[in-house]
This record gives C-alpha cells, structure tokens and sequence, in this order.
C-alpha cells in the first residue's frame, strides 16, 4: 500500500501508528536507496523525501502547519489523527 494511501486511511489512534510505521519504512528504504546510489543533492531524494534531517523535517512540517492551519484550507477534515498525520506527513515534502 502507498503512503497516500495509508494517510487516507487515519481515523483513529491504531490507523494512525498504521501510517507512521509506513512512513517510518519510507524514509528507511530512502535512505538504503541513497546508500546504493545517492541522488542528485539539489533534489529530493529517491522517495520524493525534501528533508533528510530532523531539524530540516519539523521545520517544513511547522511552516506547512502554519500556513494551512494544520491542512484546513485544503481538505477541512476535523478528525485530530488525520490532522496530525498530515502535519507529519508534511514534513517529507514541504519546503
């Protein structure tokens, strides 16, 4: 299943660590894709993955929050572990 996929599909507390482990294995077979053969350094990464440091992750993530009010302008979704999925889902891509 894609990650899309496995964000689509919070809506509770157990779907929610479903997408983390998923985004967990993501970023993992990213970074095992980039030891074999790194890619471009002014690019994303192999998975699409804009950050690759912690630092660099959380940042976009609360730059995406801030200007979208946790995703409300694009999908108004009140459900709280979708919110939060998204916030860190942000965080792969968001610059």
């Amino acid at each position: 299943m894609t990650l899309d996929k496995y964000l689509q599909k919070v809506i509770d507390q157990q779907s929610f660590l479903e997408f983390v482990h998923a985004l967990k294995a993501d970023k993992e077979n990213e970074q095992k894709k980039e030891q074999q053969n790194p890619s471009n350094p002014y690019g994303s990464g192999w998975n699409d993955w804009e950050n690759s440091t912690i630092e660099g992750f959380l940042d976009s993530a609360i730059v995406w929050a801030e200007a979208s009010n946790f995703g409300d302008i694009f999908n108004g979704d009140e459900n709280l572990w979708k919110k939060f999925a998204l916030f860190l889902y942000s965080g792969k891509f968001y610059e």
